[in-house]
Formats: structure tokens, C-alpha cells, sequence
């Protein structure tokens, strides 16, 4: 397993195509970060494809954003530590005590993970959150996650441009701030609505940026990267 980040830029790619996918993590290798590969992608080709990539020694992001009953959580982590990822996702809102047994099962079987909690989707706002009853602000609900992933040992949180400087102030320096919702200056946002420039996002204190379609569905992909992490310097 690699886990030396090159630079911020995780780029996520969801394709249905194992070769796609391969090679275009291999045409990236050297510009960025590491891949995040999520549910569509596991779900069709499951950890040899997820090893496929492995094989090319860059770091991976497995972003599943586990989410059950405590035992359920630990089961589930106990078989996916075997891929020994460098980042593993987990839903902060499955609570403290699903959080403690994930932590405890990848910290046996797969110590160098990062084991992240996800707080609210970046495709969710206040709007959302009301229509499903829940009646305090995202940012307020963010904050209180993330004080729950860090007390219960997590490396970090999964959490919008927004909440950045937010959870930097109330969690610390070392804990990893994973950012997805990043569109560089004239991307469409598609279906986030809580979105930043990889720049601003940088500068607030993000440690790691998600970026998709606005990489992987660039005519040049590589350009796309280097224009980026050009912005952040």
C-alpha cells in the first residue's frame, strides 16, 4: 500500500470500464495525490479492481461511506483492511459507537489507513436537511460530527469547502480535512451544491481536495490537473 501523497488533488473516478479506469489512473500517475475509487466502481468490479489500480503504487482512496449497526461496521472493515487502503470512509452519522468498533477493527488488520468519517453530503444543503426533519443548520450538524469523529480516534472528516476553517478551529491541526464538492474557476457544478475553487479550499486549510468530472471528463485530463495544482501554488 502507498500512502505518500504527492500533492492534495485526489482524483475520483467512477468509470465502468476496469480498463478506463486503469488507464487513465495511469496517465495521472505523477501529477496527483491519489484516486478515489467509490461505490460504482467496487460494486462492479470489487477488490481485484480495486487492486488493479493498487498495482500501479498509487495511493487509494476507498470511498464506500460504510454506514450500519456497529458489528455490521467491523465485519465490513475487518474483510475491506485486507486491501489496505490508504484512505477508508466511514458515516460519522452511523454514531460514536459504529465509529469506535471501525476504528478498532482497521487499526488491527490495516493500521496505516486513515480512517475518515464523512459528515453531511456535499450534495445537501440546509433545504434538504429540513425536509427530512432535521431542524439545525448543516454547519452546526457538521461541527458536532466532526468533534464526534475526532473523539472517537478518527484521523479526520469528510466535509464540504464551507466547513473547512470551521472544523480546522474546532479539531486541530493534524486532523485531515478531505474535500470533495472542488470546481476549478468555469466547471459546472453538477449535482453539488456546497462547492469552492481548489485555490480558496487550500487556502481556508483543506489537506486534501476531491475532484471528479472536471478531470476525468477533460479532453486533456493531465493539463486539467497541472492547470490546477498551477492555481494552487
Amino acid at each position: 500500500m502507498s500512502k505518500v501523497f504527492l500533492n492534495p488533488i485526489i482524483v475520483a473516478i467512477d468509470k465502468n470500464s476496469e480498463t478506463e479506469a486503469y488507464q487513465l489512473s495511469k496517465e495521472l500517475i505523477g501529477n496527483i495525490g491519489a484516486i478515489k475509487l467509490g461505490l460504482e466502481y467496487f460494486d462492479t468490479f470489487g477488490p481485484d479492481g480495486i487492486k488493479k489500480i493498487q498495482s500501479l503504487g498509487i495511493p487509494i482512496f476507498l470511498d464506500l461511506k460504510i454506514h450500519d449497526i456497529p458489528q455490521t461496521v467491523k465485519k465490513t472493515i475487518d474483510t475491506l483492511s485486507s486491501l489496505r487502503p490508504a484512505i477508508l470512509n466511514i458515516h460519522a452519522l452511523g454514531g460514536k459507537n459504529m465509529m469506535e468498533y471501525a476504528l478498532k477493527s482497521i487499526s488491527k488488520k490495516s493500521p496505516e489507513t486513515y480512517l475518515i468519517a464523512v459528515t453531511i453530503l456535499t450534495s445537501l444543503d440546509d433545504n434538504d436537511l429540513q425536509i427530512m426533519g432535521i431542524n439545525i443548520p448543516i454547519k452546526n450538524l457538521v461541527s458536532n460530527l466532526a468533534k464526534l469523529a475526532k473523539e472517537s480516534g478518527l484521523s479526520g472528516v469528510v466535509c464540504s469547502s464551507q466547513e473547512i476553517k470551521m472544523v480546522r478551529d474546532i479539531c486541530g491541526k493534524n486532523f485531515k480535512i478531505i474535500v470533495p464538492g472542488i470546481r476549478p474557476n468555469g466547471s459546472d457544478k453538477n449535482d453539488q451544491k456546497r462547492t469552492m475553487t481548489p485555490k480558496e479550499a487550500i487556502s481556508l486549510g483543506a489537506d486534501h481536495l476531491v475532484i471528479g468530472r472536471p478531470i476525468t471528463e477533460s479532453n486533456d485530463p493531465k493539463n486539467a490537473v497541472i492547470e490546477i495544482i498551477n492555481s494552487i501554488k
